[in-house]
């Protein structure tokens, strides 16, 4: 979005600087990406002029440009003379994009360029230098350059699509004061042609003719701050509709009346109707596409762009002005299927103020009317104003429970009245109405972000409740697993909440929650998992070269499209090798243990088995495990199925752990102090004789189960003894609280083997 500096000042009584005025913006939300102070040309007298030694057309000039000493440039314009006061352009002025420096031409240097009225935007002339009086003073602008803000505009806010919207942001930030517009009431004036509605996409659609107009330039200054934000006046009645479409962020299209047949029509296309716009290009549209149309056929396509038929040209007699409101999901649709995106479009698809076509078709028609001469003979309307009823009930101690800090009601109630805001107190109760400029408005949250970028973050007070010290700081589960995961050499991923329904049915049988519009074709649900968004990674950072990788990301997943069915999930990879080679070392492949180790550490000490059953189909069958507490599963681990590592074109090893919910994972125990044991640690090893597919987990799971004074077992040994029978061996760790007798001992080796012998089906190993 961009606007000058005197534009804004039609609304905002303020004396800061431009300067000033961008920080301000930056300051409450509006950040201002460019402040563009232009060099403008100035008036000069050619006090010499010399044949160029190295061209026949060319001239050496010198000229007086108001600085104490002539300077040098190169001209071609034949029209070049003593004595003549034209446009100098010295460099660092652009003139027509380009910025003018100093430079050689053929030879001889060249201080600045000699300017065309073409080339300054005053008229089409080409044929030579501009020739400005005798009386201009030497020095003096020759155009009225403007200061141009450039700002970039978050989705979430149409309203900082018109410089008015702006101005009544800044006013609410006591940057000025708003100076409120005089806009003319819309009324109707019966003529011949009316408007007709025939889709639910469109909820009101007004016309104004206006008859006997003399297409004119427009005034200097709506040309002049057209131009400057780079649009290319081309007449009164063009220039109009695009200067309201900044000036109050209402599109608006101009028709020439006299090509239209028939009552204009909104409706849907036909399937395989086509349209060509006005840069030439011919359309195929469908039934989605809504277009305005007459007897003949189409004359635009709604909310996007203008039809080569019935457009203004300077030949234009009578106008047709069109200012509507469009369903933004509509013009997003259409616009998004032709691969265009106009000014119009852009506003459109983000929600404009529903209630300003009538006021927006008269202040044009008046623009059009002031330059072009003409009179209104037909204003009609169809449909009526779309009028929001959005009501928020809001209490003010809501903004210190959503942001830890307190404001004064006073306070509150000031900045919500100069933002637009209509508030109805009914006790401690506030129903807000949000002003209908601000569509973006649904909720009371909105309403407490309103206030925090209006009165600014350093004047807020924490509140007493949230003073340090005065409050215990609140345990953030998901804060201590991102800290937890990056302490163990993990790098967090963070990626949009979409996911690719073709990689999902492939790595799991989970439903797909798909997203009627997507943002690009392969975001084409709300994702059900991690893994897909990091597997993608994988194969991205592999094709550069960067194979050894460890990550993890935590973040929301979807169960369905209903409010509420989405959980947490927290999602491992690890692929390549364990490090880099060196020399000291040697480095190994990642293997499964390594992202079970990850979720191991998470349990603080919890007793858990492993289960190797139903791996999902981003799983090895043969590598794949399941951490498991009695009937709940606590995560899953495994290497990547080969099958779908080359689907998804990943050749390096990738082991994956994923927590599928991390409400399930134990919290940090905090608050507590464990007071180490006097008594030293006792170890004794065990060996017993299972079947050959019987993990060791289920073993050292069952001896922890034994006693609680057992807090560690390690496997040391397993040997296959043939006939589908193995050994595992381990050793178990008693921490003692008290003193202990061999008979003490004797039961907690009793305990094991009993516990292992039952649940393992095992047989203690004698020799």
């Amino acid at each position: 979005m961009k606007w000058t500096y005197d534009w804004l000042k039609d609304y905002l009584e303020t004396d800061l600087t431009p300067e000033q005025i961008a920080d301000e913006l930056t300051r409450i939300g509006l950040e201002v990406e460019d402040l563009i102070t232009p060099v403008a040309p100035i008036a000069a007298r050619i006090v010499e002029c010399k044949p160029h030694e190295n061209s026949d057309h060319l001239h050496v000039l010198m000229v007086d440009d108001g600085m104490g000493s002539l300077r040098q440039v190169v001209c071609g314009a034949p029209n070049a003379r003593v004595g003549l006061v034209s446009a100098l352009a010295v460099p660092g002025c652009v003139i027509d994009g380009h910025e003018i420096q100093s430079g050689k031409l053929r030879g001889v240097v060249s201080n600045g360029m000699m300017c065309s009225g073409k080339e300054l935007g005053i008229n089409d002339d080409h044929s030579g230098i501009i020739e400005l009086p005798d009386d201009t003073k030497i020095g003096s602008p020759v155009l009225d350059v403007k200061t141009v803000f450039d700002a970039g505009i978050t989705p979430n806010r149409p309203d900082y699509l018109s410089v008015r919207g702006i101005a009544r942001d800044l006013s609410a930030s006591d940057a000025g004061k708003y100076i409120a517009p005089k806009d003319d009431e819309f009324k109707t004036v019966s003529g011949t042609r009316r408007a007709v509605i025939k889709t639910d996409k469109c909820a009101t659609y007004k016309l104004v003719e206006i008859s006997g107009v003399k297409i004119a330039p427009s005034s200097d200054k709506i040309a002049s701050r057209l131009r400057a934000i780079g649009i290319n006046p081309k007449n009164a009645a063009i220039d109009a509709t695009n200067y309201i479409c900044y000036d109050m962020a209402q599109p608006m299209h101009c028709f020439d009346a006299d090509q239209i047949h028939g009552d204009i029509v909104v409706r849907m296309a036909k399937p395989g109707e086509k349209f060509t716009d006005l840069f030439g290009n011919e359309h195929e549209l469908t039934e989605k596409d809504m277009v305005i149309a007459d007897d003949m056929g189409i004359l635009a396509l709604a909310g996007v762009i203008g039809g080569a038929r019935a457009s203004t040209t300077n030949d234009t007699k009578n106008i047709i002005l069109e200012s509507a409101y469009f369903d933004p999901v509509s013009v997003r649709k259409s616009a998004k299927r032709i691969g265009m995106s106009t000014d119009a479009s852009y506003r459109y698809e983000r929600g404009i103020d529903p209630t300003i076509t009538g006021v927006a078709a008269m202040k044009a028609a008046k623009i059009i009317i002031d330059a072009c001469g003409g009179k209104i003979t037909n204003a009609f309307c169809a449909g009526a104003d779309l009028m929001p009823d959005i009501k928020i009930q809001y209490t003010p101690d809501i903004f210190a429970k959503k942001t830890g800090a307190q404001m004064d009601e006073k306070i509150q109630r000031g900045i919500l009245e100069k933002l637009g805001y209509t508030l109805e107190i009914q006790g401690d109760t506030w129903f807000i109405t949000p002003p209908t400029r601000r569509v973006d408005v649904q909720i009371p949250e909105t309403i407490v972000a309103d206030l925090l970028r209006i009165y600014g973050y350093a004047n807020l007070a924490l509140s007493a409740t949230h003073t340090i010290g005065d409050v215990e700081k609140k345990y953030n589960h998901e804060l201590y697993l991102k800290h937890h995961m990056a302490s163990r050499g993990l790098n967090e991923c963070c990626s949009y909440g979409f996911g690719n329904s073709a990689t999902e049915q492939l790595l799991s049988d989970k439903p797909l929650v798909k997203i009627a519009n997507p943002i690009t074709t392969d975001m084409d649900t709300a994702r059900n998992g991690l893994l897909g968004g990091l597997l993608q990674t994988v194969s991205n950072n592999e094709k550069r070269g960067f194979a050894d990788l460890n990550l993890f990301e935590l973040g929301t997943v979807f169960d369905g499209d209903t409010p509420g069915a989405q959980h947490t999930s927290l999602c491992i990879v690890r692929s390549g090798r364990t490090g880099p080679k060196h020399w000291q070392s040697r480095t190994r492949d990642v293997d499964v243990y390594d992202v079970k180790s990850d979720i191991i550490s998470m349990l603080n000490g919890q007793k858990y088995t492993i289960s190797t059953e139903n791996a999902p189909r981003w799983a090895h069958p043969y590598r794949y495990g399941k951490i498991v507490q009695g009937k709940r599963i606590l995560a899953e681990f495994g290497e990547l199925h080969p099958s779908v590592a080359k689907q998804l074109r990943i050749k390096t090893n990738v082991v994956i752990a994923i927590v599928d919910d991390i409400n399930n994972m134990p919290q940090k125990r905090v608050g507590k102090n464990i007071t180490p044991s006097e008594f030293q640690p006792i170890t004794r090893d065990f060996a017993f004789i299972v079947d050959m597919d019987t993990p060791a987990e289920k073993l050292t799971g069952a001896a922890l189960a034994a006693d609680a004074r057992i807090t560690d077992t390690v496997v040391f040994d397993v040997f296959d003894l043939g006939d589908g029978k193995k050994s595992i061996a381990f050793t178990i760790t008693i921490q003692p609280h008290e003193n202990m007798a061999d008979t003490d001992l004797l039961k907690i080796q009793d305990a094991v083997i009993k516990s292992v012998e039952t649940k393992c089906n095992a047989q203690i190993r004698d020799k």
